[in-house]
Parts: structure tokens; C-alpha cells; sequence
């Protein structure tokens, strides 16, 4: 196994790269791409060049600026593409103990760090009960030093790894009796307990320990789909979405949070949905009107732009869009684009995005049977008086005396 040369391994040494993080994302991509390849033929091997990678990872990006998330996003993804590499291999007993070493050691040496995270997966990784439960014996002893309450507030990178462990070797009761042992109510020992909870067949248990996991530092989002999974594991769907869903399914945008709810939820209709979510932000209603778009609620799309503000962007596409195929609601959506524009909303906003907006508007118009004259006459009376920042009117001023 060792002596295949993966192209990757000479990319990722030590301070391989510098302070950007557009090469690193790069060649990680292309190193996952190298073990996925491997592993359509030969498992193993791929899966010894997932634990190479990850020994090297750290050592090779500490250089890199993490500020702006984007590396730690592209690492995390590797991780969680490199662990089921490494744990569905079929291996004996002591190759993978070495691969178990060896990335125990690359986790003692994660100085920044970036592969934490493979930590949780530990019991994963063990592949076997009985590997778990070695691992948990070699573990539990200083686990339970560091975090009980006779510690003194140290830090041990196999915590979290120590009671994966335990859950991987069955032994829920011992692992919930550690995290109730700890000093700190971290929601990163905490959710154990609540795995352990659930694997005793105590869901009703584990819905209160989650709910009681709440502070200041644990993320709203983290416990909300805790509960959510317990709710929907035990059948009860309609209670997961009144009480969790939301909150649980917060996606990077709008129309992210929106396409998570609607997967999970597909009995449900988008628009009774997407009414749920508008409801939930009282104020931000334009903040979904990509969602409602993207759900061909057009009427709903068009009423949510009228109270407050979208994207000045994201309207003039829609209005270039549907120009042709819905006409009323691409005027709708350029006429709105240039109010907010007025009204100061959007970030950076330009001529050409005031031109854009009306030229959009201006097919629509002639689509749905209006005349050049008969729109300009209406934005003379819109936007002719100045009103807002009076930007608008003064780059449409040519366009419509």
C-alpha cells in the first residue's frame, strides 16, 4: 500500500503554502479527486491515502489565512468526504490500528487546528465495536481527569475522540455518565449524552437533555436539529416542524433555508412553508422573494417585495427573466428593483443597474402590451419628482421625458 505515489503527497508538506487560500482550496480538491479515483479499484488503498492526507493537511496550511472561513469550509468538506473512505475499508484489526495511530498523532500535532473535527468520528474510524472499545479503555481514563470535576481546566484532543469511542462500543450508559460528570456544559459533550439517550431507546430523555443544553455559547441551530432528528426519528413530523424546523434548517441565504425545509418537509406545500418562514422574520419579508420565485409563487413573490426591501440584483434578474414568460411579474420586479434602488437599498449599486432594471422593465412592458410612452408616463410619476435619493431619476431622465 505505501508505495503508490499519490500526486497530492509532495503538494501538502509543511508550509506548502503561503497566505492565500485560493491554491490550497485547489489542490484539495484535486487530492480528494485522487483518493475518490483510487477508491473505484482498490478501497484500501484509498483509504491510505485518506489517512495520508489528513496527517499532512495541518502542517501544510498553517501558513494559510483562515479568516475569511473559506479554507475552513474546504477542509471541513474533505473531512467529511475522507471519513467514510477510511471506515467502510476492509482491513484487519492491525492495519487499521496503525491508521488509528497515526491519525491520533496528526491530531496531537494540529497546531491551528483544522483537522479537530475527525475527533468526533473516532468511533467511525474504529470501524469495529471492539476496536471502539479499546480505544474508549486507552481514552476514558484522562477524558474523565481533564473534564470531571476534579480537573483543572486542561485541554485533551481525544475527549470528544474518547466518547465517540463509547458510543461506537455501545457503551451508552458509561458514555452519559462521563458527560454528566463534566464541569462545563459544553453542547460539544453534551450532544453525546443525548446520542446516548437515544440509543438506550430514551428519546423522550433526550429531548429534555437537549433542551437543557441551551446557553450562551451553544448555537441555537446546533440543538434545534438535535431535537428535530429525535422528533422526526420517533414519527412525531408534525411536532419536528412546528417546533424545530426553522430554527434547525437556517441555510446560508433565504432560498437555502427555505430548499432545506422543503426537502425535509416534502408533505408540506412551499407556500404554506414558505408563509411559515415569512412569518418568522417579521420586517425582512423581501429577504424571500427568491424562494418564492423559486417556487413559481409569483403572486406571493410579488406582495413580499412591496413591504420591504429585496436585492435591487436579485429583482432586475427576475424582471430580465420572466420578461417574456411572465410579463406582469417582471414589472412588478424591475418596478420594484428601481423603488428600492430609490429608497437607498442594495450595495454598490450603479448606473448600469438602474439601466438594467429599466431596460428589463421596458421588455416586459412591450411583452405585456404596453407602450414605451405609457411606461415612461409612469415612471415620470414615480420617480420624476425626485423623490429618494433622487438617483434614480437623474439616470433615467433621458429615458423618459
Amino acid at each position: 500500500m505505501n508505495s503508490h505515489r499519490w500526486t497530492f503527497a509532495a503538494r501538502f508538506r509543511r508550509n506548502a503554502f503561503g497566505w492565500k487560500s485560493a491554491l490550497p482550496i485547489q489542490r484539495l480538491k484535486e487530492a480528494l479527486a485522487e483518493i475518490r479515483q483510487m477508491a473505484r479499484s482498490d478501497a484500501v488503498l484509498a483509504a491510505e491515502g485518506a489517512v495520508l492526507l489528513l496527517e499532512r493537511l495541518s502542517p501544510a496550511l498553517e501558513q494559510v489565512d483562515s479568516s475569511s472561513g473559506a479554507i475552513g469550509t474546504a477542509v471541513s468538506r474533505t473531512i467529511d468526504a475522507l471519513v467514510p473512505i477510511i471506515a467502510r475499508a476492509q482491513v484487519d484489526a492491525v492495519t487499521r490500528q496503525a491508521w488509528l495511530e497515526r491519525l491520533f498523532e496528526a491530531l496531537q500535532e494540529d497546531q491551528m487546528p483544522y483537522i479537530e473535527r475527525v475527533a468526533d468520528t473516532w468511533g467511525e474510524l474504529c470501524a469495529t465495536p471492539g476496536i471502539a472499545s479499546v480505544w474508549a479503555d486507552r481514552l476514558l481514563p484522562i477524558t474523565a481527569h481533564v473534564i470531571g470535576p476534579d480537573g483543572q481546566g486542561g485541554f485533551f484532543v481525544g475527549t470528544t475522540a474518547c466518547m465517540s469511542a463509547l458510543h461506537a462500543a455501545l457503551r451508552f450508559e458509561e458514555l452519559l455518565a462521563l458527560v454528566d460528570s463534566a464541569r462545563m456544559r459544553s453542547w460539544g459533550y453534551r450532544q453525546w449524552g443525548v446520542k446516548a439517550l437515544v440509543a438506550l431507546g430514551r428519546p423522550a430523555d433526550a429531548l429534555r437533555y437537549a433542551e437543557q443544553s441551551r446557553d450562551t455559547y451553544t448555537p441555537e441551530s446546533a440543538i434545534a436539529l438535535a431535537c428535530e432528528t429525535i422528533l422526526l426519528t420517533s414519527g412525531m413530523k408534525d411536532e419536528a416542524y412546528r417546533r424545530y424546523a426553522i430554527a434547525a434548517n437556517r441555510g446560508g441565504t433565504y432560498l437555502a433555508t427555505f430548499r432545506a425545509i422543503t426537502k425535509k418537509y416534502p408533505e408540506r406545500s412551499s407556500a404554506a412553508i414558505l408563509q411559515d418562514l415569512v412569518a418568522s422574520e417579521p420586517g425582512a419579508e423581501g429577504k424571500w422573494f427568491a424562494a418564492a420565485k423559486d417556487a413559481g409563487l409569483f403572486d406571493l413573490a410579488a406582495a413580499l417585495i412591496q413591504t420591504s426591501p429585496a436585492d435591487p440584483r436579485t429583482l432586475i434578474r427576475a424582471a430580465q427573466e420572466f420578461a417574456q414568460r411572465q410579463p406582469a411579474f417582471a414589472m412588478t420586479c424591475g418596478m420594484a428593483a428601481l423603488h428600492w434602488i430609490d429608497a437607498g437599498a442594495g450595495y454598490e449599486i450603479t448606473v448600469t443597474d438602474v439601466l438594467d432594471a429599466h431596460a428589463a422593465l421596458t421588455d416586459a412592458a412591450l411583452v405585456n402590451g404596453i407602450s414605451r410612452d405609457a411606461l415612461n408616463t409612469r415612471l415620470r410619476e414615480r420617480f420624476g419628482q425626485h423623490t429618494g435619493s433622487a438617483f434614480v431619476a437623474r439616470v433615467l431622465a433621458p429615458y423618459v421625458r
